[in-house]
């Protein structure tokens, strides 16, 4: 079965997620991994894990969403959400943004070190942001200790020597729909070891898109897999298989719950 490492289906209604999770279970999707963007939308995940069994959730603040510094009050309500709720299995969605109009990196800074220390207080795997700001990132992980949980680069678009950087580090490769347009990513994916490498589809209501049926679900990681078997040579099923195992590996330490709520892992 195929995973969806990064979701952020909080932002969908009610009624929309049990029909994309159908539709995602048709195409071979066991389970989901809802990133949180805030303290509302991570107790959001939360709720909706609790109604879906193929549902588990993250927790964090995305560096986007970081309106006014974070204070203690918010560290100590996603770590108590995480204690609190076995399904909570990453911290996500975590990191730094450098792109014109996000907030103030001396906010960013503080709450992305906090959340590292958070996950690692609670064994988590981190899954990280980094948007044209990877150099502090991958070095605010190393001083923090990140890798001792590892994680993923989440929606990986960077170069071959930016994705050796983050697998030396010990964290996964997660590869989404841009997989499908960038010639560079293409290569990228056809260098790293299969081993490093896990995927997403960052999927989030898209009304951009004026035809509902292309909006991103979990169920378009059939086609990204597809691709990755192309680009390494390989055949589906082994490709399908080494991610499964990856995606095992980079939850070890929280398999035990995956297997309580999808038995048939």
């Amino acid at each position: 079965m195929l995973i969806d490492t990064h979701v952020h289906l909080d932002s969908f209604s009610d009624d929309e997620i049990a029909a994309i999770l159908d539709r995602s279970r048709e195409a071979g999707v066991g389970f989901v991994i809802c990133a949180g963007t805030t303290v509302a939308s991570s107790i959001r995940s939360v709720a909706l894990s609790r109604m879906y069994s193929s549902f588990f959730s993250g927790v964090g603040v995305h560096p986007m969403d970081i309106t006014e510094p974070l204070v203690e009050v918010d560290y100590k309500a996603l770590s108590d959400l995480a204690k609190a709720e076995e399904k909570v299995i990453v911290m996500s969605e975590i990191g730094l943004d450098y792109m014109d109009g996000m907030p103030d990196r001396a906010w960013q800074f503080p709450a992305f070190r906090e959340q590292i220390n958070i996950a690692r207080n609670l064994n988590l795997p981190i899954v990280f942001h980094s948007r044209e700001a990877h150099k502090d990132c991958f070095r605010v992980l190393r001083e923090e200790k990140g890798y001792e949980v590892g994680g993923v680069m989440h929606y990986f678009q960077g170069s071959l020597e930016e994705a050796k950087e983050v697998i030396d580090m010990g964290f996964y490769i997660s590869i989404a729909r841009p997989i499908f347009r960038l010639p560079h990513l293409q290569e990228v994916v056809s260098k790293i070891p299969m081993e490093n490498i896990v995927i997403e589809t960052d999927s989030a209501p898209q009304p951009f898109k004026k035809n509902r049926d292309n909006w991103t679900e979990p169920r378009y990681l059939r086609p990204i897999t597809e691709k990755i078997a192309e680009l390494k040579e390989m055949d589906v099923m082994s490709v399908e298989t080494a991610l499964f195992q990856n995606t095992k590996n980079l939850l070890s330490s929280q398999w035990d719950v995956v297997e309580k709520y999808v038995p048939e892992f």
